[in-house]
């Protein structure tokens, strides 16, 4: 009988471990619970939100601890889902998406002991981390890019939700075009002024063609999984596109002229890190091309796009943007 109720105290343990969320044994990796809230769009988007899972994935790896994970699909349940990681321990909550900083001022005064780390918005608290980019930077240096292999000398730009943060990749590419071809014409459109633009594959492609016919043979593509309608239509058309967040040269290759980097993995995965090893600290993070925040790719999908010149022409620039030489502008309201 004392073997009996033995066993059963056991196997009570192994339940409560699991529905706590651990495997039987691992309490002392679970001591610190990391959590991270995806925005509209999914954790794999190809783009901007599966970034954000590969910085994640990349902490869980390194250290062997597993984080808690939410994907939005209704704008209502950015505050809940925020509330609930916060509710249930997690140490340091990252809130992927400028839409989730009102929800993450909220729950952060809620919650002053729990750290909070906000992708793409400033969230002024004493316990929120705000990390935002110098897209413009890495857009200048892919409007060069694009301009430099527009055999029309017609280019375009496809965004996403119109937003200030969208327009700031528009403005940023622009001027790259201009920079090195100033005789250069830039199509621009945004997809629409909802959260529903970020994903709608259909209406990019439409965006896309549409720029095609009118002498388009280059199209960056900032639209989270829009974007992938538009590097599909370019594509089909035999012309070239430009990836924005992670790097989408795989997905077409040979038509993927660059993809526009943006480390949200890094700035995530430093998050994490940062708040397990106790070096995390609130207030606002700004990365640019100085701080390898964002850039462009290279690899074996787009080698034979990106030529000698190019490549010496694009890398002299960020090396001016770095040491302050070649001002690229921020959009401005």
């Amino acid at each position: 009988m004392k073997r009996f109720f033995a066993a059963l105290s056991i196997t009570a343990c192994a339940v409560s471990a699991l529905a706590g969320g651990l495997a039987p044994g691992s309490a002392h990796a679970q001591d610190f619970q990391p959590a991270i809230v995806f925005d509209m769009g999914g954790k794999f988007d190809k783009s901007f939100n599966e970034a954000a899972y590969a910085g994640a994935e990349r902490f869980k790896k390194e250290s062997g601890i597993a984080y808690r994970e939410f994907e939005v699909t209704q704008e209502a349940q950015r505050e809940q889902a925020l509330r609930n990681m916060a509710r249930r321990g997690a140490d340091v909550v990252v809130g992927v998406g400028f839409a989730q900083a009102s929800a993450m001022g909220k729950v952060a005064q809620e919650f002053p002991d729990t750290k909070f780390c906000i992708i793409d918005s400033v969230v002024e608290a004493p316990n929120v981390q705000s990390i935002t980019f110098k897209e413009h930077e890495g857009s200048f240096l892919v409007g060069m890019m694009a301009a430099m292999a527009s055999q029309t000398g017609k280019v375009g730009f496809v965004g996403g939700m119109d937003i200030p943060l969208i327009r700031n990749f528009a403005t940023g590419y622009q001027q790259g075009v201009k920079h090195a071809n100033p005789q250069a014409e830039v199509f621009q459109n945004m997809t629409g002024t909802t959260p529903a633009a970020w994903r709608d594959p259909t209406r990019g492609g439409e965006l896309a063609r549409s720029q095609m016919d009118r002498g388009a043979d280059v199209i960056y593509a900032a639209a989270g999984g829009t974007g992938l309608g538009v590097l599909q239509a370019v594509a089909d058309n035999r012309k070239l596109s430009i990836g924005v967040d992670s790097n989408q040269n795989h997905l077409h290759p040979g038509s993927v002229l660059t993809s526009m980097i943006k480390r949200v993995d890094v700035a995530v995965h430093d998050c994490m890190k940062s708040a397990k090893e106790g070096t995390w600290t609130p207030g606002s993070r700004v990365l640019g091309l100085k701080e390898d925040g964002v850039g462009y790719a290279v690899d074996e999908h787009n080698r034979a796009l990106v030529t000698e010149e190019m490549k010496r022409e694009v890398d002299a620039a960020k090396d001016r943007i770095i040491a302050g030489e070649l001002q690229v502008q921020p959009y401005k309201q």
